[in-house]
């Protein structure tokens, strides 16, 4: 692979993924016929916020995989926590495991934590990138649980 199409992978994959993922949940999603918790944002947020982050994570690789000889432990974080992250919107959406679905994203959130600490080792700025990713999944872990609670 060229040196350009690689590093654009690096940078889009996240976002290609997620807008596969957005595609086959599209008719799926009951977001608005749910009862919500407190705080949770209108439909509309999600898209947004989903885009920025997907964007953060890939120029985030990025810079890492730039700057760094990247161990395999970091790759298959990377990567895991992209597949459990995409896999986490069918166990919700489509196949509506709602308790399952808590279990999960807690999985998602400690994996980003650990690709955050192996980022953090070598590039900083790679890890602080990923911390909006953390803190959105983390309140996408509180309306997770508040779903299931309130439904």
């Amino acid at each position: 692979m060229s040196k350009i199409i690689r590093s654009l992978f690096y940078l889009f994959f996240p976002l290609l993924l997620g807008g596969i993922v957005a595609f086959f949940i599209r008719n799926s999603i009951d977001y608005t016929n749910l009862i919500q918790p407190p705080l949770a944002p209108p439909k509309i947020a999600f898209p947004i916020a989903w885009t920025i982050l997907y964007l953060l994570m890939g120029i985030s690789y990025f810079l890492y995989r730039k700057k760094n000889d990247v161990n395999t432990i970091e790759i298959f974080v990377y990567y895991l926590q992209l597949f459990v992250n995409a896999l986490w919107s069918l166990i919700f959406f489509v196949w509506k495991f709602r308790f399952f679905s808590i279990i999960w994203i807690l999985f998602l959130d400690i994996l980003v934590l650990i690709l955050i600490s192996l980022f953090n080792r070598k590039n900083k700025a790679s890890a602080y990138l990923l911390i909006p990713y953390l803190l959105w999944i983390l309140f996408a872990t509180y309306l997770t649980i508040g779903i299931y609670i309130l439904n």
